[in-house]
């Protein structure tokens, strides 16, 4: 049994109207309520939660300090390639968009390494586009492999592979692995995704299952908010990540929020998500789950990021660059799309200082012991 299965049990348009139908009542009991379960969630992302939004932000700041104190982690995203296979019609990496495309050598790599460790991170994410060929499973091994020297904990957001491939970059240290699903609304999702091998909505939703039976340390999730409703969405998210947290209970768990931002195409979001609703996203992510680390990357200008500090948020990328390279020898035609907050790692980490929280630089599991 796989999430598959259990998201076959359910249908998304009377997911949609049972969020909608909930009260200022249901808010109330699931603000009260010690253990929120996914009802309670749906009324946290309902628009009659939007009244009591303040009273939500106060609950969030509370429980994230309670389980993670006054410390922000940061991290930074090394592009390695924008080779893509597959045509999701809202991404910059998009095979038919005309880009120019790139995958990093050890030499460039190592360029960009000089770059990001000069600025002090000890957490990096490796992204590539998905592109088997180009950036497949012998090139990512071999990454991790070179880096391990040089960083404290690696990540990935790559291609889903199958669990031999998950277990052998297990083996080699790989600690977290992001899998975002986009939507979980089946019938649409062949819209946004056309061709290659992330056409496969049951592959695609499966993977998380497979990284659990890798053990892999940490798996984050996410819907790309702007493809479709983003509350129905984030209920399934949620359900996907209560599912995952009593299967494989021994591994922990992320929440990513990515909106769509400009990039090399004509996409426009069909389901815009303004900044109060992405509080009360958030928000509700904190209170359903206590121990759920919750990123926010540099997709949000400065104004929302500094804001969302003490709300909810555990991680942020910071100093980020989205084209292969763009460290070192950036390239803007090679970018997935646009950064909003441009600042460097170091203004970000005053920022956070200035609001009275700490800076991590490494892992969390480091901090907290």
């Amino acid at each position: 049994m796989s999430f598959y299965s259990v998201h076959q049990q359910y249908n998304w348009d009377e997911e949609a109207q049972s969020i909608m139908a909930k009260t200022s009542a249901d808010v109330q009991r699931a603000l009260r309520c010690e253990k929120p379960d996914l009802e309670d969630f749906k009324a946290l992302v309902s628009p009659a939660a939007e009244s009591h939004l303040e009273e939500m932000a106060a609950l969030s700041h509370r429980l994230t300090q309670k389980r993670f104190g006054h410390t922000v982690q940061l991290y930074i995203p090394l592009y390695l390639s924008n080779e893509c296979a597959n045509g999701c019609i809202y991404c910059g990496f998009n095979c038919k968009n005309k880009i120019a495309r790139h995958t990093l050598s050890k030499d460039e790599i190592l360029k960009e390494v000089e770059v990001i460790k000069s600025m002090g991170f000890e957490h990096l994410l490796l992204v590539t586009g998905e592109h088997p060929g180009k950036c497949g499973i012998d090139y990512v091994e071999e990454v991790i492999d070179f880096l391990k020297p040089h960083f404290a904990q690696i990540s990935v957001e790559i291609a889903p592979m199958d669990l031999p491939e998950y277990e052998r970059l297990q083996k080699q240290g790989l600690n977290t692995v992001y899998i975002y699903q986009e939507t979980y609304h089946a019938e649409r999702y062949s819209i946004y995704h056309p061709r290659g091998k992330k056409a496969d909505f049951k592959y695609r939703i499966e993977t998380p299952d497979r990284l659990g039976k890798a053990n892999i340390h940490r798996i984050g999730l996410g819907c790309l908010l702007g493809l479709e409703d983003w509350r129905t969405d984030s209920l399934f998210t949620a359900m996907h990540l209560q599912y995952l947290e009593r299967k494989y209970w021994q591994t922990k768990y992320s929440i990513s929020f990515p909106r769509l931002r400009p990039h090399a195409g004509s996409f426009e979001p069909n389901y815009p998500v303004n900044d109060k609703q992405l509080v009360q996203l958030i928000c509700a992510y904190r209170i359903f789950n206590q121990e759920l680390e919750i990123s926010l990357s540099t997709r949000e200008n400065p104004v929302f990021r500094n804001n969302m500090i003490g709300l909810g948020i555990t991680n942020m990328s910071a100093g980020s660059k989205t084209e292969p390279g763009g460290y070192a020898n950036p390239d803007k035609e090679l970018k997935q799309f646009e950064v909003s907050d441009c600042r460097t790692p170091d203004k970000i980490s005053e920022v956070i200082q200035s609001k009275g929280y700490e800076t991590v630089w490494k892992d969390w599991d480091q901090c907290l012991m």
